[in-house]
């Protein structure tokens, strides 16, 4: 089976995870480093993850997204906080405090350093980010194929009222989540350079020869809308012979995780799963979904769109691979 997945940062990455163990793969690493057969797999997982969170930080290209997902899958994320390395260090960033080296509100561990410096080594080589992905991906043995949305340089800008000034202005979406917490309203999201982007090599081909396309459960605006928002990898999606089914990030009128419910109230979107439903609409609508996943206990209708609730509480991996089951049986490609 070939699943193509469409995924942005922490909850992308864990639901990967889930992916690889609902097919019987490693849900860390690959069947290699996990003492399985040397063959590896009879399975596919193709990630599609979402850039537009990239920047540009003291010189280096973090690519946020990317990161957790190789380092989730590789076995070296720091799993308390879902994001950045397993045993970091901080001595870089003290330094960069002491000289006062704006920005000051983004860390970077010592070990994240480096993959950010071999990144920005390579890139300003003239090598595309999906070239680069693919060398990093090489130490760390995802089990999964990791391809960046597009190479282009396209990012998420907010546009937001100025403190200072009280006029609106754009910031990276970077300055908005991470150094004000979502806490300035959001007026819009901008996806700069999106809508020109080409998607990147083996994107469009992946989900041309896909079995079944599943959105994770991950930010519906800022993670999985951005990607949706290159226009070569929607038109692949709606050519596509596979069923698309997505999985709601809205339990309970609540984001699973993160600060979805400001990103969803910025475009007029409640947050709710039959808002989430509704917002990404059925694909013989002008949408994109065949099937859409909600939590056990809410009800959503979405016109022409199939809607099973299940259990999307991802728990651990038992429970997120069933998640992944449930998604693959709406798709019609799994069968008990």
């Amino acid at each position: 089976m070939k699943v193509v997945v469409l995924v942005g940062g922490v909850g992308g990455a864990r639901f990967l995870m889930g992916v690889k163990a609902a097919l019987g793969m490693p849900a860390v690493g690959t069947a290699e480093t996990a003492g399985g057969p040397g063959d590896g797999p009879a399975h596919e997982v193709v990630a599609v993850v979402n850039t537009g969170d990239d920047v540009w930080m003291h010189g280096l290209r973090i690519c946020p997204d990317l990161d957790t997902c190789m380092y989730t899958l590789g076995g070296g994320i720091d799993t308390e906080r879902g994001w950045g390395r397993a045993g970091e260090s901080w001595t870089v960033k003290e330094e960069l405090a002491a000289y006062g080296a704006d920005p000051t509100w983004f860390g970077l561990g010592d070990r994240d350093i480096a993959t950010h410096l071999v990144r920005s080594r390579m890139l300003r080589a003239g090598y595309p980010l999906s070239a680069v992905t693919e060398a990093l991906c090489d130490r760390w043995k995802p089990g999964v194929r990791l391809l960046p949305m597009t190479d282009e340089r396209a990012e998420t800008h907010v546009v937001v009222d100025d403190p200072d000034s009280g006029e609106q202005r754009a910031i990276h979406f970077q300055e908005w989540w991470v150094r004000h917490r979502a806490g300035l309203r959001a007026h819009a999201f901008v996806p700069v350079g999106t809508d020109e982007a080409e998607p990147a090599p083996g994107v469009v081909e992946a989900i041309a020869s896909a079995d079944a396309v599943l959105l994770a459960p991950s930010n519906p605006v800022v993670s999985v809308g951005t990607v949706l928002a290159v226009p070569g990898i929607r038109r692949a999606l709606l050519e596509g012979p596979a069923k698309i089914v997505g999985l709601s990030p809205i339990v309970g009128d609540r984001p699973l995780r993160g600060m979805a419910d400001a990103c969803l109230d910025a475009i007029g979107v409640a947050t709710t799963a039959e808002a989430v439903g509704r917002h990404y609409g059925a694909r013989g609508q002008g949408g994109i979904l065949d099937g859409w996943l909600v939590h056990e206990g809410d009800r959503a209708e979405v016109p022409g769109v199939t809607v099973r609730a299940v259990p999307l509480l991802m728990s651990d991996v038992d429970a997120t691979a069933e998640m992944a089951r449930d998604a693959l049986r709406l798709a019609g490609v799994w069968h008990d």
